[in-house]
């Protein structure tokens, strides 16, 4: 989710529509051979870093049993990788040796760092469950997954070349050149910012940045979630911009307190007498401290929470609600851990995040 924003950010079906468009605008039998061989010399890789991958020095707690109330219909609490969004500017996915991969720190830094693959492997490495989201999603849209992520931890890093006290952004560097600016505080307090190598107990795909990525709980990926990350430079906002700031979004990007309601969906009908009312809600870095449901504009109802097994995933919700026939709009919102319940107020995605309340209409027969 590299570029986790913008008019002209691709999905999943763009991507992969645009580069069989650009191998047949190309003419040439040599690029698509191309593709192939970069793709086939990759999964090479990445199943030689699989045999290799060292366990963590640091594992994140087992998730709670209770974490996913196995609702049919109801998303997941852990998004497994095929299925996790995607949000790219790049038409073809990098091909990227890890052999050969580095990765170079410097800018306003005492020391200057460049670590290897292998360097990175060899760091004790951190476990950390991370709901990541997109600045570009709609109020209700699918641009959120959650996944176990496993890598070094970037504070460390920066810690250890030595970080000077001016700087306040990290302006990181994908293979492909597309650049993200991230708060250099919001890294170092504390949180699991990583230079991730796995997802979800497997070498990252090639699809979600493999050799290296970063993963930064509490920002929308646009400022945080860099693929294929090659360079860091310490720098400052007043100083540097980052690929999306220059088209007319934030330079900072904080998640904003949201819900979704995945079931029943906008347009479905349900038998008339109880319905099961169920989806996710997410505030990364505070946690979801409540969720409410309302019918036809009616007087808000607690729901029921599942377990979480920290403040950077999302939460699913879920209520028995009886509806008379008819149709019904039924709305959804969310209460963070900081005691603040999300705005009714619609805005849309640009610049730095969408709000309003997730309504769905329902007939009930």
């Amino acid at each position: 989710m590299r570029a986790g924003a913008g008019p002209y950010a691709f999905d999943r079906r763009r991507l992969l529509t645009g580069a069989a468009a650009g191998v047949a605008v190309a003419g040439v039998a040599g690029l698509g051979g191309w593709l192939l061989s970069g793709s086939k010399d990759a999964e090479l890789a990445r199943r030689g870093v699989a045999r290799m991958l060292p366990r963590a020095a640091r594992p994140a707690a087992p998730i709670p049993a209770g974490a996913d109330l196995r609702i049919s219909g109801l998303t997941p609490f852990v998004t497994p990788n095929a299925e996790f969004y995607r949000v790219d500017t790049a038409l073809v996915v990098p091909s990227v040796d890890p052999a050969r991969w580095t990765l170079k720190i410097h800018g306003l830094v005492d020391r200057p760092v460049e670590l290897t693959f292998a360097d990175l492997l060899k760091r004790p490495l951190t476990e950390a469950d991370v709901t990541l989201t997109c600045v570009s999603n709609e109020v209700g849209g699918p641009y959120a997954g959650n996944a176990r992520w496993l890598g070094a931890r970037l504070a460390d890093v920066l810690r250890e070349a030595g970080i000077r006290r001016e700087a306040d952004m990290l302006l990181s560097v994908s293979e492909d050149g597309w650049t993200c600016g991230t708060p250099v505080d919001v890294v170092m307090d504390g949180r699991d910012a990583l230079l991730a190598v796995a997802m979800n107990g497997e070498v990252l795909p090639e699809a979600h940045g493999f050799p290296v990525r970063q993963v930064v709980p509490g920002l929308y990926g646009y400022v945080s979630a860099t693929k294929w990350v090659t360079e860091i430079r310490v720098t400052r906002f007043d100083r540097d911009e980052a690929y999306w700031t220059p088209r007319g979004w934030a330079p900072r990007g904080p998640i904003k307190t949201q819900s979704r309601i995945d079931l029943p969906r906008d347009g479905d009908e349900v038998t008339a007498g109880r319905t099961t009312v169920a989806g996710v809600a997410w505030a990364q870095h505070r946690g979801v401290d409540a969720v409410e449901v309302r019918v036809d504009g009616g007087a808000w109802r607690q729901a029921r929470l599942a377990d979480v097994p920290g403040p950077d995933t999302w939460r699913q919700w879920s209520l028995d609600l009886d509806l008379t026939p008819g149709r019904h709009t039924i709305s959804v919102r969310a209460t963070d851990a900081t005691g603040y319940t999300q705005t009714a107020d619609e805005v849309p995605p640009a610049p730095d995040g969408a709000t309003g309340l997730h309504t769905v209409t329902v007939t009930a027969r």
